[in-house]
């Protein structure tokens, strides 16, 4: 299995790190996503992962790259 690991801006309370371990499940090879309030930090596992689509989503969904 593979891992990234991301810091991340603007992850203030539960509904953030849901709405990141949501959006980033419904990409491809996706099979684990782990959200950190205090550190800012999301862990992703899973097959195949594209470290350039993820970051790309995290902007989208409002939680940049710190």
């Amino acid at each position: 299995m593979q891992a990234e690991l991301f810091q991340v801006q603007n992850v203030k309370c539960g509904g953030c790190t849901k709405a990141i371990e949501e959006g980033l499940a419904t990409l491809a090879g996706v099979e684990k996503v782990t959200a950190q309030v205090e550190s800012g930090e999301v862990k992703v596992e899973g097959q195949a992962l594209s470290r350039e689509t993820l970051s790309n989503k995290l902007t989208e969904l409002g939680y940049p790259e710190a």
